[in-house]
């Protein structure tokens, strides 16, 4: 049977944190959990936008129990930050959704290649800041969200700041495999130490977002993305259903992974998505996991 929106559960007494929250994929599952009654925190970076989200919300919903977040995930500071506020409010469903895509070589507040950074390593402290508030929580849940373009990544250990060689492509998929793996090491890692969490990841196959910036990409690009655009993507309130299958439903099992079932998992209605062998690796995950935490600085919980 295909999930629809409908299917999504009453979600009154459950705090959601939703990452890229002000618009895109992240607003349309912010929009869709404050629906069913969710308490929703949009992070964002930019106040305006996130004020201009909660006012949509508001709108379509009166009463809707939501508020913006500020946090910019180039800087672990304010990563820290946003997880000591949103943990002291409780926090049930954590969706570790923004990102970024293809851009120059960049470096993050603290030196980390911006993709990398923003993409995959912010989400990894919020997430472990977080852990005492999810561990309080009853079913907590967090969703990692992941690429087609995992498929294609590779973890370079040897050069995972692109320092000796960089592509705006190749540094976004080894920053959405590094999700993936991240998803289901976080699953085997809260089995290990009785953290009760349920880690789930999702894609939303060829979402029309704000993804795509024209001044982020080449002039051979673009004009490739824009056409494949129009013959096989989907719109955002679309692209957003896997992730809201997977932050709500509860059949999701322990570290699956959820996309589109259409045409090479672009577009179509949500279920289960396919894997690649290399980003289903326990000991690539499990050597990426201790590198993280020595990146950042971040021990995650072990003992907590």
């Amino acid at each position: 049977m295909t999930w629809t929106l409908a299917d999504i559960p009453d979600m009154h007494r459950r705090t959601a944190l939703v990452t890229g929250a002000t618009d895109g994929l992240g607003f349309e599952t912010a929009r869709e959990l404050a629906r069913r009654g969710a308490r929703v925190l949009l992070a964002g970076r930019n106040a305006s936008k996130g004020e201009a989200a909660l006012k949509r919300i508001r709108d379509e919903q009166p009463g809707a129990d939501v508020t913006f977040e500020s946090v910019e995930l180039g800087d672990l500071a304010t990563v820290r930050s946003l997880a000591q506020r949103a943990g002291a409010q409780g926090v049930d469903i954590l969706i570790n959704n923004a990102g970024i895509m293809g851009v120059p070589k960049s470096k993050t507040t603290q030196g980390f290649e911006s993709q990398l950074g923003v993409n995959y390593l912010s989400h990894f402290v919020l997430t472990g800041s977080l852990l005492g508030a999810l561990r309080a929580a009853k079913d907590a849940r967090v969703v990692s969200l992941s690429s087609n373009g995992h498929k294609m990544g590779r973890l370079d250990f040897d050069d995972l700041q692109g320092d000796k060689k960089y592509g705006p492509f190749k540094a976004y998929t080894q920053s959405k495999l590094a999700m993936l793996l991240f998803a289901q090491e976080l699953q085997r890692r809260s089995d290990w130490h009785g953290w009760g969490l349920l880690s789930v990841a999702a894609h939303p196959g060829f979402a029309r977002t704000n993804l795509f910036k024209p001044e982020d990409q080449s002039k051979f690009v673009t004009p490739l993305l824009r056409a494949a655009e129009r013959a096989i993507s989907q719109g955002a309130a679309e692209g957003a259903q896997p992730t809201l299958l997977a932050a709500t439903s509860p059949d999701a099992p322990p570290a699956s992974y959820w996309g589109p079932t259409g045409m090479m998992e672009m577009k179509g209605p949500p279920g289960r998505a396919g894997i690649a062998k290399h980003a289903a690796d326990p000991a690539a995950a499990a050597r990426l996991w201790e590198v993280s935490q020595q990146l950042t600085d971040h021990p995650f919980g072990e003992g907590a």
